[in-house]
């Protein structure tokens, strides 16, 4: 999969960037989300670098704090990169590195996830500006049905 530059999707510099990174899960033309305990929005899943952590070891920690599955480290495939402001937090921008990858295990909702669902294309409302990206680049290249 083609990677998208983060930086050709900002039109101003950040004074504050949070780094993220995700795991893009597709199944029957849908995408899994996740809405954190104690938020309204659904969110991709995966989160922030603890340390010196790579993506992938920041990838595979996350979802196993949040999903309770196993990643498996082979199959990890870096989708693509992408950045969007932060509308309720000006001059903050989030960066999202996504990668797919096989699991093993039963996906649940941890302890820090109210809960999953899974969106198509038509819920592309319910995810933060950066996601919604994601989400165009998906259907652009076809796999993520519109």
């Amino acid at each position: 999969m083609r990677s998208q530059p983060a930086e050709r999707l900002l039109d101003t510099p950040a004074e504050r960037l949070i780094d993220t990174v995700a795991w893009v899960l597709i199944a029957e033309g849908r995408i899994l989300c996740a809405r954190p305990r104690g938020k309204d929005v659904f969110y991709i899943p995966g989160g922030k670098r603890e340390g010196g952590e790579s993506d992938p070891e920041t990838l595979l920690r996350e979802i196993d704090e949040e999903l309770t599955v196993a990643l498996l480290p082979e199959t990890v495939a870096h989708v693509g990169t992408y950045a969007a402001a932060v509308p309720e937090a000006p001059g903050t921008v989030v960066r999202m590195a996504c990668y797919t990858a096989d699991f093993a295990g039963t996906l649940a909702p941890s302890s820090e996830i109210d809960e999953i669902a899974w969106f198509t294309y038509a819920d592309r409302d319910r995810v933060p500006p950066v996601d919604r990206i994601l989400f165009d680049d998906l259907v652009g290249r076809g796999l993520l049905p519109r």
